[in-house]
C-alpha cells in the first residue's frame, strides 16, 4: 500500500522556514543598513561639523541668520535637529496610514530610505560657510530615517510567532549597532589617518558621512529584495478583516484618505486604554534613555574631563557592548518573560546613572566602565520594547501604530534634554543634572508595573505568548 499521502510534508516545512528566515534576514540588514546614519552622521561627525560650518558663516557677534532668524552659530546644529524631528512627527503618522492602506509598506520603506541615502551622500559637498545646505540635508536624511524605520516595524509581527518575537527584535537590534560600529570604527580610523592619506579633517569628516549614505543605500538591496510588499502578521494567527474606516476610504485618493485615516486611528486608540497605558510609560523611559546616550559625552568632557579620544573609544564601546546585550537580554526575555525583562533593565539604567553621579572625574577607565554599562542595557531596553508593543497592535494596523510608537522615541524627546538643562541651570552641576534623569526611569519603572499585558493582548485580539 502506498502510504506517501499519510506522511507529513517535511520538504514543504522546510521549505516554509527557509523563506522566514530569508525574510527575516533581510529585515535584520534594514537595520544593519540605516543604524549608519545615526552612528556615524547623528552622534558622532556631523553636530562638530555643521557647527563648524555655521561658525564660518556668522556675523561677528557669533549669529547665523538662517530665514532671516538669529541663531547662535553654537545652537544650530540641535535647533535643526529639533526641527526635523517636528516634521518627522507629522510625516511618520500620514506615511504610516498610506502605508497601511496601499500595502506597499516594503516600497514606501526602501523609498524613504533610498531618498534619506542619497540626502546624506550629498554632506560630501559641505564645506566653507554651506551651514544651510547641511541644514537642509539633515532634515531631509533625518525625516526619512524616522519613518523607514517606523515602517520597518511594522513588519515584525510578521516576521516570528508570538513567543519568539522577543529574540527576533533583540536580533535586529544587534544587527543594528554591529553595522553602525563596523562603519563608525573604518570612518574613525580614516579620520585619526586623515594627515597620512594626505586629506584635510573637513575632507575626510566629509567623506565619512558621505559612506554612512552609501553604506545605507548598497545595504538597503537586501531588504528590498527579501521583504514582502505588506508587512504582514504572525505566522499564528490570520488577520482579521480590515474595519470599514479603511474600507470606504477612497483607493483614488491615498492622501486626503490617509489623513482621515490617521484621524479615525487616533480617536480609534482610545479603544485600547491599556495600550496607551504602555506608550506613555514607554514614552517616560524612553525619554530618558535618549537623554543619557545623547549627553553622555557632555557629561563626560564637561564634567569628567575626558578627551576627544576618550569620548570616541566610550561611543565605539557602546556600540560593541550594545551587541551583546540585546542579545542577552533577548535569552533573558525568553525565560522571564519581556515586561520583567524591560522593568529589570530600568533597574540596570537607575544603578547606571547613580554610578555616573559618584565617578571620579580624569579616570577614563571608570568612564569606559560607565559605557558598557550603558550599552549593556540599551539594546535590551528598546529592542524588547519594541517586541512588547507589536502585541499591543490591532492586526492590520502595524504601520499606523508604530509610526505613533516612533513619536513616543522621537518627538518627545525634548521633556529629559530640558530636565538636565534645567537641573545644571540651578545647581551648576552636570552631576546633578545626570541624577535628575531618575525621575524618567521611576515614573517608568512604576506606570510599566501597573500594565495588565495579557489583558492588553487580549483586548486588541492577538494570541497570548507564554512567556510575558
Amino acid at each position: 500500500m502506498n502510504t506517501a499521502t499519510h506522511l507529513p510534508d517535511h520538504s514543504s516545512a522546510a521549505t516554509d522556514t527557509r523563506a522566514l528566515r530569508r525574510t527575516q534576514f533581510g529585515w535584520y540588514m534594514n537595520d544593519w543598513a540605516n543604524a549608519a546614519f545615526s552612528a556615524t552622521v547623528l552622534t558622532v561627525f556631523l553636530g562638530p561639523y555643521l557647527t563648524t560650518l555655521a561658525k564660518n558663516a556668522a556675523d561677528a557677534g557669533g549669529d547665523v541668520h538662517p530665514l532671516g532668524l538669529s541663531v547662535r552659530a553654537g545652537s544650530f546644529f540641535p535647533y535643526t535637529v529639533s526641527f526635523s524631528v517636528l516634521l518627522s512627527v507629522a510625516v511618520m503618522l500620514v506615511i504610516g496610514t498610506i502605508a497601511d492602506r496601499t500595502g506597499r509598506h516594503k516600497e514606501l520603506m526602501c523609498g524613504f530610505a533610498y531618498v534619506g541615502a542619497v540626502a546624506t551622500m550629498g554632506m560630501f559637498f559641505l564645506g566653507g560657510s554651506r551651514y544651510l545646505l547641511g541644514a537642509g540635508l539633515l532634515v531631509i536624511a533625518n525625516i526619512a530615517y524616522a519613518v523607514s524605520v517606523a515602517l520597518s516595524y511594522a513588519f515584525l509581527p510578521g516576521l516570528a510567532a508570538p513567543d519568539e518575537r522577543d529574540a527576533v527584535s533583540s536580533k535586529g537590534w544587534a544587527y543594528g549597532y554591529a553595522g553602525g560600529g563596523l562603519l563608525l570604527i573604518a570612518n574613525l580610523a580614516l579620520f585619526e589617518g586623515h594627515d597620512a592619506l594626505g586629506l584635510s579633517s573637513g575632507t575626510a569628516v566629509r567623506i565619512c558621512l558621505a559612506s554612512a549614505g552609501l553604506w545605507w543605500a548598497l545595504f538597503t538591496l537586501v531588504p528590498l529584495t527579501r521583504l514582502p510588499s505588506r508587512a504582514g502578521v504572525a505566522p499564528a494567527r490570520t488577520e482579521p478583516a480590515r474595519s470599514d474606516s479603511a474600507s470606504t476610504a477612497s483607493d483614488g485618493e491615498p492622501a486626503a484618505g490617509s489623513l482621515r485615516e490617521l484621524a479615525r486611528t487616533l480617536r480609534g486608540m482610545r479603544r485600547y486604554p491599556l495600550t496607551l497605558l504602555f506608550l506613555g510609560a514607554f514614552l517616560c523611559y524612553n525619554d530618558g534613555i535618549q537623554t543619557v546616550v545623547s549627553q553622555a559625552s557632555l557629561y563626560g568632557s564637561e564634567q569628567l574631563g575626558m578627551g576627544q579620544t576618550s569620548l570616541v573609544i566610550a561611543v565605539l564601546l557602546v556600540q560593541i557592548v550594545a551587541i551583546g546585550g540585546a542579545l542577552l537580554l533577548g535569552r533573558i526575555a525568553r525565560r522571564y518573560g519581556a515586561k520583567r525583562t524591560v522593568l529589570g533593565s530600568l533597574v540596570g539604567w537607575v544603578v547606571t546613572l547613580a554610578l555616573g553621579y559618584v565617578m571620579p572625574a580624569h579616570q577614563p577607565v571608570w568612564f569606559y566602565a560607565l559605557a558598557c554599562m550603558i550599552g549593556l542595557v540599551l539594546g535590551g531596553s528598546q529592542a524588547l520594547s519594541r517586541s512588547l508593543f507589536s502585541h499591543l497592535i490591532p492586526a492590520g494596523r502595524e504601520a499606523e501604530y508604530f509610526s505613533v510608537y516612533k513619536i513616543s522615541d522621537r518627538g518627545t524627546s525634548w521633556m529629559g534634554p530640558l530636565v538636565f538643562g534645567l537641573a545644571y541651570q540651578v545647581t551648576g552641576s552636570y552631576r546633578s543634572a545626570i541624577i535628575s534623569l531618575l525621575v524618567f526611569f521611576v515614573i517608568g519603572f512604576a506606570v510599566l508595573v501597573k500594565v495588565p499585558v495579557r489583558r492588553a493582548i487580549e483586548a486588541v485580539g492577538n494570541p497570548v505568548p507564554e512567556r510575558l
